[in-house]
């Protein structure tokens, strides 16, 4: 089970969860694979396409094999037909449409067990395991910032407070989230792509563009064929408070949003509570003035550091909310 959490942590496969599988028999793996992408085959179809035969072998799996059929086929049945004769999951599956599997495995005369590693499991897949046990997104709020706080200079400039190395790992935060928000400040200063520019990306994350009063052209970069752009307005009925967005996103089946800012929509979230965690990369400069990053939210000493790297140059800090 620990190789099969390894495994499921390859791949961007949001919104889907992450899963991993091992086939053993007689104690030798014969089989492994992880979910790499939405809409491509699921972990333990992988594993079983790995072996001549599952005959008689135990899956080990990081999350209760589905029992549906959606733009692939139930892995139950797939563990069925293969003949496996044992099935150790970590996790029940909380998603009502996939959940099942178990009992259809036990129906069929297959040994199920659960519970194995389940809180390392549980931490793998949070994103997904959150979003659908609390209706809505998981929420990581994301900056570049200088060593004394700000977000850009007074002239509005930033490019490039962060290193290389750590914009690779926010374009990594953007495809594990599968979506990514900003507002209309930030499309009109920067012109951004908001896509996931790293190697192994196969869905392109969502760009949300928060624009209350459709000001933008169209035009904008973010509005290019590179990815699906979801553009809110207040013109169309849409609450555009942050619980507000995060309930348009549930209902279309967002499980995790990066939200990179500016300062103002940063400070929204922060100052009414919306989100699960707060990425800052520091980078090594400073600006002695100019745009702070907060919006003057100063919340910063009230929150759970749990973790610093390095990214070349740029530190990044990860906070609790």
């Amino acid at each position: 089970m620990a190789r099969a959490i390894e495994l499921a942590r390859g791949g961007f496969p949001a919104p889907n969860p992450r899963v991993g599988c091992v086939l053993v028999r007689d104690g030798v793996v014969i089989g492994e694979g992880f979910h790499d992408h939405a809409g491509g085959p699921h972990a333990e179809v992988i594993a079983l396409s790995r072996c001549d035969s599952a005959k008689g072998a135990t899956a080990y799996v990081t999350l209760e094999p589905c029992n549906h059929t959606g733009r692939t086929g139930p892995c139950s049945l797939a563990l069925i037909e293969a003949g496996v004769s044992r099935v150790v999951f970590a996790v029940r599956d909380p998603f009502e449409k996939a959940r099942g599997g178990a009992g259809a495995l036990l129906a069929a005369g297959i040994a199920v067990d659960t519970g194995v590693l389940e809180e390392e499991a549980r931490a793998m897949n949070h994103q997904f395991l959150y979003s659908v046990e609390f209706k809505k997104p998981y929420v990581t709020l994301k900056a570049a910032i200088t060593r004394d706080g700000f977000l850009a200079r007074p002239d509005g400039t930033s490019q490039w407070i962060s290193s290389e190395e750590a914009r690779l790992d926010a374009h990594r935060l953007r495809a594990e989230r599968g979506s990514v928000l900003v507002g209309r400040g930030t499309v009109l200063a920067d012109n951004p792509r908001l896509t996931a520019r790293i190697p192994g990306v196969v869905n392109q994350p969502l760009r949300i563009i928060v624009d209350p009063w459709h000001r933008l052209s169209g035009e904008e970069r973010v509005f290019d064929d590179s990815a699906e752009t979801l553009w809110l307005d207040q013109f169309h009925g849409a609450n555009l408070s942050p619980e507000g967005i995060l309930k348009i996103l549930d209902e279309r089946g967002v499980r995790g949003v990066l939200v990179e800012g500016g300062a103002d929509t940063l400070r929204r979230f922060l100052t009414l509570g919306v989100g699960n965690e707060l990425v800052l990369y520091v980078g090594d400069m400073e600006f002695g003035e100019g745009l702070v990053w907060d919006g003057g939210w100063g919340g910063l000493k009230d929150l759970e550091l749990v973790d610093r790297t390095m990214f070349g140059t740029t530190e990044r800090q990860t906070y609790l909310l």
